[in-house]
């Protein structure tokens, strides 16, 4: 599982990544079983964007996949469409991806919410790349 220090710091890289863009976020780190474990909304963003954030890691995290990969599954004409609703309602566009260990192994995930949707999944890449240094 990880750690409230690695959740810190996956929180610490978003945010410097975020300032970086210009763009402020929420920002959502999920244990393993897709509970919260750290949480922030910078300041200027988008109060809708809360509980997308917190969609986006949680389908990272609950189908160990990147949330846009989820796409696949649930758009019209896919095998499982409608899927997005499953859950509790999942986010399947870019911006959650899954923590893993060094062997694999699911860790948490990371859900990033407020910019374009190419920026958010910038921010979570440098916020899991910085988890891995």
């Amino acid at each position: 599982m990880i750690s409230s220090h690695q959740a810190q710091c996956l929180l610490a890289a978003a945010q410097d990544k975020a300032k970086l863009l210009n763009v402020p976020v929420n920002i959502a780190v999920l244990d393993g079983a897709a509970h919260l474990k750290a949480f922030v909304r910078m300041d200027g963003a988008v109060l809708g964007s809360i509980d997308v954030a917190m969609k986006k890691a949680t389908t990272a995290a609950l189908f160990q996949t990147t949330s846009e990969s989820v796409w696949e599954y649930c758009k019209p004409g896919a095998p499982a469409p409608a899927l997005e609703i499953s859950n509790g309602g999942l986010a399947p566009f870019a911006g959650g991806l899954p923590l893993k260990g060094a062997r694999g192994e699911l860790l948490g995930a990371i859900g990033v919410s407020g910019g374009a949707v190419s920026q958010d999944l910038e921010i979570a890449q440098a916020a899991v790349a910085a988890l891995s240094d």
